[in-house]
């Protein structure tokens, strides 16, 4: 095996994004080297993310896009090496830890910090495509505040939905859930809250067709529903749509080795972002389905580069 396939590094990364580009600061300060490996789109969910109001230090507005290139800057800046590559399988049954790139390339490491995060569910609209940070979003904690006194909708049945459609009463005149059966899959308690808000219509057997917007400012204004039960289609007027169908944890390559629960998020010891395997950390929306945060997953990504480095000086002294 020549050298120039083959790199070892103490902490390899796997993606980039909040948490990942966190740990890659933590770990290059503490002289570890790390090496992060990140795909074409570098910076995750953020990059879709267009005003950031909520990210500590910024009393103005920010972009999503500009936060992700300051903090891989800063990665850069204090010592990580970046490398573009797409991983198709990792070995995690004996350290060093093996990934393989898409091209061959071999990288070894002695830690690992997956920070892979997640992906919302989106409906696949083409309209849907066009309006994203434009009055469609997956995210209500961090968009409702822009649509004070204006009407939303709401996709989905589960707690998620239910949450999202409550939590967005405290901005929205209207909240209309749209679900596409007769009945919730949230837990009673949530639909019983539901119910109770006035501000909350429900849409039963429905579903979105399409998203109806304006070019100039661009920003949403409607979206076309179809009764599933009689086939007819109604326009309703909204001023923003928020999809809450669940997310996706990008953790496919390392089912069978570590721990996950039934939605495909990687379990880590309480308090920590520790897998079962020694010297492996999750970091970020890969384990976190519950806040989702830029900022909890920068924390995260942190707690894995500290746990790391721990790791390595225990193993290694």
């Amino acid at each position: 095996m020549n050298q120039s396939t083959t790199k070892h590094t103490k902490v390899l990364i796997l993606g980039s994004g909040p948490a990942g580009y966190t740990a890659a600061v933590y770990a290059a300060r503490a002289m570890l080297k790390p090496v992060l490996v990140h795909g074409i789109q570098p910076g995750g969910q953020m990059t879709i993310t267009t005003d950031v109001e909520n990210y500590p230090g910024y009393a103005e507005v920010i972009q999503g896009p500009w936060l992700m290139d300051q903090m891989k800057e800063q990665a850069k800046a204090v010592g990580t090496e970046l490398i573009e590559d797409h991983i198709k399988s990792v070995d995690l049954s004996k350290n060093p830890f093996k990934a393989i790139g898409d091209n061959g390339k071999i990288y070894t490491a002695d830690s690992l910090i997956i920070s892979t995060g997640a992906q919302a569910r989106w409906l696949n609209l083409k309209s849907e495509e066009e309006y994203k940070g434009f009055g469609v979003s997956a995210c209500a904690t961090c968009d409702g505040f822009f649509f004070k006194q204006k009407e939303v909708a709401v996709v989905g049945g589960g707690n998620s939905a239910v949450e999202e459609a409550i939590f967005l009463t405290k901005f929205a005149s209207k909240v209309k859930l749209i679900h596409r059966r007769d009945k919730l899959r949230a837990e009673k308690l949530l639909q019983t809250k539901l119910m109770k808000n006035k501000k909350i219509e429900i849409i039963w057997d429905s579903v979105v067709e399409e998203v109806i917007g304006q070019k100039d400012p661009k920003n949403v204004t409607g979206i076309k529903i179809k009764n599933l039960k009689t086939n007819s289609l109604s326009d309703l007027k909204i001023d923003g749509l928020f999809i809450a169908i669940g997310h996706d944890p990008a953790t496919s390559l390392f089912k069978g080795q570590l721990d996950m629960d039934k939605d495909g998020y990687i379990i880590t010891k309480p308090d920590s972002t520790a897998t079962k395997i020694p010297g492996v950390y999750a970091a970020g929306d890969v384990k976190d389905k519950i806040f989702r945060q830029a900022v909890t997953a920068a924390g995260m990504g942190c707690m894995s580069a500290l746990e790391a480095e721990k790791f390595l000086s225990e193993k290694f002294s």
